[in-house]
């Protein structure tokens, strides 16, 4: 594999904190059927209990990244002898009724993100309450431990944006639109604050409605348009990317689009140039890893982080990387 210009051992430095939130375009077919097959032809590895673990996630319906963690968590599950229930909701409140059903119905483990901590705090208190050991995953480390979890799977959300403003620095630019398709996601407002510490230009803030992407679209547009300074533009998640980048193109601008999240279009993008960079978290990772450490915990009364988050990002991926990932990010692994 290519050299990545990677912040994890930047992270690990900082002492293996993580944080929160990524998501990315339109779910399709292919990583459904890729789950299924790898789902009825594997075995598990162990003879231990079938116990039951459930997954409850801040995702939108038709959300690829979300496919890319499910695929992770459903082939450790058949590898563990997990039956694995899988549900999400992209309102916290809905979300946190996921969780409560997952404790009626007496699972063995649960998977939560916390994009909307203190909406799911209650939740959360209940299943530790119920003996259920929580890992949480992709968002919310800072409170991951206060909460009660057992550890937290994701990339440090600060650190991220960090390495953004580095790369954008080592590129020459001056003024960075960072574009926020999710008001109340705090992951999302970390990426953001991270890229200003290290950004050595000027970084403004745009926040539009993830769920209309022709809005998305104009609302950048006219962004650009308006200020002909801007010379990048920075997306929190790959469906974005291809949207900023349209954006773009009608208004005539030359910023480069950069983004966090990695899927096959955007691994497309790196390699013929219409995109910069991506950032990408690694969310096969984060589903596989959760899934395992839960069954190490039953099986073994193991717990990995020594007390902090276990990171999965983040990397900078470039073009140089892009043709060797875009066959992973085809099969739904990256």
């Amino acid at each position: 594999m290519g050299r990545f210009r990677a912040w994890v051992g930047i992270a690990v430095a900082g002492a293996l904190c993580v944080s929160a939130a990524g998501c990315s375009s339109t779910g399709g077919k292919r990583a459904e059927d890729a789950r299924k097959a790898a789902a009825a032809q594997g075995k598990a590895a162990v003879n231990t209990p079938r116990w039951t673990f459930a997954m409850i996630t801040h995702s939108g319906d038709g959300d690829t990244f979300w496919d890319i963690v499910q695929n992770g968590a459903e082939q450790a599950a058949v590898k563990d002898n997990i039956n694995f229930l899988y549900s999400h909701d992209a309102e916290a409140q809905q979300q946190a009724q996921l969780v409560d059903a997952a404790v009626d119905k007496k699972v063995d483990g649960i998977i939560v993100t916390l994009a909307k901590p203190e909406a799911m705090k209650a939740a959360v208190d209940r299943a530790v309450r119920a003996g259920i050991p929580v890992v949480t995953v992709n968002s919310g480390s800072e409170v991951s431990e206060e909460f009660g979890a057992l550890t937290h799977i994701g990339q440090d959300e600060t650190v991220a944006g960090r390495a953004v403003g580095e790369e954008l620095n080592a590129r020459g630019k001056r003024k960075v639109l960072c574009v926020l398709h999710e008001q109340g996601n705090v992951g999302h407002e970390q990426r953001c604050d991270g890229l200003k510490e290290t950004f050595e230009g000027t970084v403004e803030n745009l926040y539009v409605e993830g769920t209309n992407m022709p809005d998305v679209q104009s609302t950048i547009g006219a962004k650009l348009e308006a200020d002909k300074k801007v010379d990048a533009i920075v997306t929190l998640g790959a469906p974005f990317a291809d949207t900023a980048a349209r954006a773009k193109e009608e208004a005539g601008s030359k910023a480069e689009i950069d983004t966090f999240d990695l899927n096959a279009k955007v691994a497309a993008g790196l390699k013929d140039g219409t995109l910069g960079f991506a950032v990408d978290q690694q969310p096969y990772l984060q589903g596989y890893q959760a899934v395992d450490l839960l069954w190490l915990y039953k099986y073994n009364a193991d717990v990995l982080g020594g007390g902090q988050p276990v990171l999965t990002g983040p990397q900078i991926v470039t073009e140089e990387q892009a043709g060797e990932l875009a066959e992973y990010a085809e099969r739904g692994t990256r």
